[in-house]
């Protein structure tokens, strides 16, 4: 990798920076966002209303829990929006390790709900560490293929250098949640065909993956009927086809224009999960088509943004952190949206920066601090393209193996440390 700077060319070694001059991207990620985050909130306050009086609270006893989360959501995005990009990614193996270690904690100490053990009672907070394995992923696969990008080609080193990505799916896998440890999964797999992968190996990533999911779908038979409900829901009405038929239900009820915000008739008992992983559902029940497109627009509107902050990224690092942001919420919002219609298997993925979830908004705007992060960084590197055959050779002109390649300049003349 790059050689040691010289005390004189070393960059400060500050926990921050201050802010950059404005970007378009950057803004616009955060109009996006904000709605998003806005039209979420109000669809919490609504889609709750039912479950909070069934817990025995009042009608608001859900949505202020929900605002408190996004309270330190908002300082989490603040915070990383701020933090040197360098100091975060150079930080990640600790990083992944930490996550592995909440989701053993998970494994032996967990609170169990609906089927699932996937919880750490805090007190103040119950943590889903799951949710933060997610941005752990992402930050790790960025700094692996910094730093071993040479390497990533072969079978044995991939496999040895992923593994920590590839323990964290099992142990969430396990909880059972096959729905994040799928997204967890395919983060790191386009992460690494977008750092260039070859296609033997992206192929044989695919063909383990299956062939995993099918043992599992065997050793697991109550998951697999409930895996392959939407297929044929009205088989199982009263059972694993319930949900989604009242999801139908509710859909089809909102017509054009809905029912009125608040007007749901599904989230006073009739579906369950209206305001987690349902909560679609009751958006186009109250919204109708209407409410349901502009969600989805909203959505497209965002990986425009994002999209965009990966193409014009000039660090090679930072915009794999993009991509993996990127397809991380985008991946997790078509998931949840064709799972509610009937296009997908219902698997618990959370509609991101809607659904009911403390942990799950305050990484998902954690991540979003990083992308506004990165929109305004200026920074330059050559870019990293893992190794085909013996050697790489980057567009930067210099042999990706070699630990004496020249590090590239930024835009202020200084050399890019490692």
């Amino acid at each position: 990798m790059s050689p040691r700077t010289t005390t004189e060319s070393r960059p400060p070694r500050a926990v921050s920076h201050p802010s950059a001059r404005g970007d378009f991207n950057a803004r616009m990620l955060l109009v996006v966002t904000t709605l998003l985050v806005s039209f979420g909130t109000i669809a919490v306050a609504s889609a709750s209303e039912g479950q909070a009086v069934a817990n025995g609270g009042s009608s608001y006893s859900i949505i202020l829990r929900d605002l408190i989360y996004l309270g330190f959501g908002i300082l989490a995005a603040y915070a990383t929006a701020r933090l040197r990009l360098d100091g975060v990614v150079r930080k990640a193996p600790l990083l992944i390790l930490v996550g592995l270690g909440l989701l053993a904690a998970v494994k032996l100490v967990g609170i169990t709900s609906d089927g699932g053990k996937r919880w750490l009672n805090l007190h103040v907070i119950y943590l889903q560490p799951s949710e933060m394995f997610k941005l752990f992923t992402v930050l790790f696969l960025a700094w692996l293929v910094q730093h071993h990008h040479a390497e990533l080609n072969n079978w044995k080193q991939l496999a040895i250098w992923t593994m920590p990505v590839t323990i964290g799916a099992v142990l969430v896998l396990d909880e059972p949640d096959i729905g994040t440890a799928t997204v967890i999964v395919s983060i790191a797999f386009v992460v690494l065909a977008v750092a260039g992968l070859s296609k033997v190996r992206l192929a044989q990533i695919i063909g383990i993956g299956i062939a995993i999911f099918l043992v599992y779908m065997k050793l697991k038979p109550y998951s697999a009927r409930r895996f392959f409900a939407f297929v044929h829901p009205s088989k199982d009405l009263l059972g694993s086809g319930y949900q989604l038929m009242q999801s139908k239900i509710g859909l089809g009820a909102g017509g054009l224009t809905g029912l009125g915000l608040g007007n749901s008739r599904e989230k006073f008992g009739l579906l369950p999960n209206p305001h987690t992983d349902f909560i679609f559902t009751i958006i186009g029940e109250e919204l109708g088509l209407i409410g349901s497109l502009t969600v989805i627009g909203l959505f497209v509107w965002f990986l425009f943004v994002a999209t965009r902050i990966a193409k014009q990224c000039t660090n090679a690092t930072y915009r794999l952190v993009a991509v993996g942001i990127t397809t991380w919420i985008v991946l997790e919002a078509i998931i949840n949206i064709a799972s509610v219609v009937g296009g997908w298997a219902v698997t618990g993925i959370p509609l991101p920066f809607f659904s009911y979830g403390g942990t799950a908004l305050i990484t998902e705007l954690a991540a979003v601090g990083l992308l506004y992060n990165i929109a305004r960084d200026n920074s330059h590197t050559a870019d990293l393209e893992i190794a085909q055959g013996r050697a790489s050779i980057n567009r930067g002109g210099y042999d990706s193996r070699s630990s004496g390649a020249r590090a590239p300049r930024t835009r202020s003349g200084q050399r890019q440390g490692r």
